[in-house]
């Protein structure tokens, strides 16, 4: 696990949390992924994952189909 993955899923995740921040997306650019997480009492509850080449509905935009390769610059929507 690189530093700034280290970072993003403890040290953020953690401020974010405390800061009761309802929902946290991290999009590893590397990987080509998207992992979504919502605030609960307890800690974040991962709700989704996805990788280029597929669509979610994920929270808390959940009522647009996404095509997760957009976030890396993919044009193609489909």
């Amino acid at each position: 696990m690189s530093s700034n993955r280290a970072d993003d899923l403890v040290t953020k995740m953690r401020l974010y949390h405390a800061s009761k921040v309802p929902h946290y997306w991290v999009i590893d650019p590397g990987a080509e992924t998207l992992a979504v997480y919502r605030w609960q009492e307890e800690g974040y509850l991962h709700v989704i994952s996805a990788e280029k080449g597929e669509s979610v509905r994920a929270e808390p935009f959940d009522a647009v189909e996404l095509s997760v390769g957009v976030l890396f610059g993919d044009d193609d929507e489909s």
